[in-house]
C-alpha cells in the first residue's frame, strides 16, 4: 500500500490574513516513508494549528513541502520571506550526524532527501538572520545543521511520549534556562508542555546553547549563540490540547520580530 499523503490544498490557498503582515514560510513534509492514517491526520491537524497560529499572531504563512516531488529552490523560498518556521514530522537519518551505535530498530518516517533539504534551508536562514522557529523534529534537524547529535532513540521514555496503546501525546514539565529568549517569551521557567517524541538532542551543537530541559536532564530547547532570533523546542505548542496562551506567545514573538 502507497504511503499516505496530506493534502497540500488547504495550505496553498491564503485565509483571512493582514495583507501586510511577514511572510513566513512553514517547511513540513507532507508525507514520508511509513505514513498510517494516524500519522496523517496528526500531520494534517498539527499543520493546520500552525498556520492558523501564525495568522492569528499576523503573519502571512506559506507552505514548503520538504517531500515534494520538486523541492522548491532555497532562492523561491526565500523570496519576500521575514521569517522561517520548521515543524515536526518523521525521524531525522542516523547518518546526517555522528552516530556510530546500533540503528534502532523503532526509527519511523526517515526520508533522507527531506532531512538534507531542511538542514540546507536551516542554515541559509541563519545566515539571512531570519527569525527561525524549529519545533520538534525541526529543533533536532537545527541542532544537527550546526554539528550537534541526536539520541536516535531515548530509552527511558515514559517522560516523554505515551506508551504502548496510550495516547503520543503527553504533559511534560520542562525547565525554562533563566535569562533565555524562550523564558522571555512565555514569562516564567517552569512551564507544562505536549509531548511526545522518542529521538532528541544529545550534544548540543557549539553554535547553540540548551535553553530547556526535562526533569530527567534530556534537552528540550535551544537558541542561537550569534543570530538574532532562532529557537528550538523539543515539546509541540501546535498539539491540540497544548496551552492556547503560550502557542499564541511563542508564534506571536516570531511575527513581531518577523515585522522587525
Amino acid at each position: 500500500m502507497a504511503d499516505l499523503a496530506v493534502d497540500p490544498a488547504p495550505f496553498l490557498t491564503p485565509e483571512a490574513e493582514d495583507p501586510n503582515g511577514p511572510l513566513i514560510p512553514m517547511v513540513v513534509s507532507l508525507t514520508f516513508p511509513g505514513m498510517d492514517r494516524g500519522a496523517h491526520d496528526l500531520q494534517d491537524e498539527f499543520t493546520r494549528i500552525a498556520f492558523a497560529a501564525v495568522r492569528e499572531a499576523g503573519g502571512r504563512p506559506r507552505l514548503v513541502d520538504s517531500a515534494a516531488e520538486r523541492l522548491a529552490a532555497s532562492d523561491e523560498v526565500f523570496a519576500d520571506a521575514r521569517g522561517i518556521v520548521f515543524l515536526g514530522g518523521g525521524d531525522v537519518d542516523v547518518a546526517c550526524y555522528a552516530y556510530d551505535g546500533p540503528v534502532p530498530a523503532n526509527l519511523y518516517g526517515v526520508d533522507r532527501r527531506g532531512d538534507d533539504y531542511c538542514l540546507d534551508l536551516i542554515r541559509e536562514s541563519v545566515r539571512r538572520d531570519l527569525p527561525t522557529l524549529a519545533i520538534c523534529r525541526g529543533s533536532q534537524l537545527l541542532n544537527v545543521a550546526f554539528g550537534g547529535t541526536l539520541i536516535p532513540d531515548i530509552a527511558d521514555w515514559e517522560m516523554h511520549h505515551g506508551g504502548v496503546g496510550e495516547p503520543l501525546f503527553i504533559d511534560e514539565r520542562v525547565r525554562l534556562q533563566p535569562g533565555s529568549e524562550i523564558a522571555r517569551i512565555l514569562g516564567r521557567t517552569d512551564v507544562t508542555v505536549r509531548n511526545g517524541h522518542h529521538q532528541a538532542v544529545a550534544e548540543v551543537a557549539p553554535a547553540l546553547r540548551a535553553t530547556a530541559r526535562a526533569h530527567d536532564g534530556i534537552v528540550e530547547g535551544t537558541e542561537h549563540r550569534e543570530a538574532s532570533w532562532v529557537l528550538g523546542v523539543q515539546w509541540h505548542p501546535e498539539e491540540p490540547q497544548a496551552d492556547t496562551q503560550d502557542r499564541a506567545r511563542l508564534f506571536e514573538a516570531l511575527v513581531a520580530r518577523a515585522r522587525g
